[in-house]
């Protein structure tokens, strides 16, 4: 598989990771938008939201509960936060493995 993010997890490529576990990893997006933006992964490939099967339901919570230890080691909680996920051409994804944008640590502006 030709994944950028596999590769990350099976220590292929080297990522700057702020949060790691048996099924997940969090590290600092290469392009940021933000003083906070963090990717979280999960450890299993799979593509995006829409991939997601009724076995990964335990998966997807418990990133989700990772995504809020992540905020608060980036210290966004007080403020606020945005978790974006992309979704196919039109949501913009550009790595077809399921991420979340966590995106932090300034006033962020809504522009579509």
């Amino acid at each position: 598989m030709d994944c950028i993010f596999c590769k990350i997890v099976n220590g292929e490529l080297p990522s700057n990771k702020v949060y790691e576990d048996e099924h997940v990893v969090a590290f600092h997006d290469i392009n940021p938008i933000a003083p906070v933006h963090v990717l979280m992964i999960p450890k299993k490939h799979i593509q995006s939201v829409l991939a997601i099967e009724p076995e990964d339901k335990e998966l997807i919570g418990h990133l989700h509960l990772s995504l809020q230890k992540v905020a608060e080691e980036m210290g966004v909680t007080e403020q606020g936060f945005r978790i974006v996920t992309n979704i196919g051409e039109h949501g913009q994804q550009t790595v077809f493995h399921l991420h979340y944008h966590l995106i932090g640590g300034k006033q962020l502006k809504w522009t579509m």
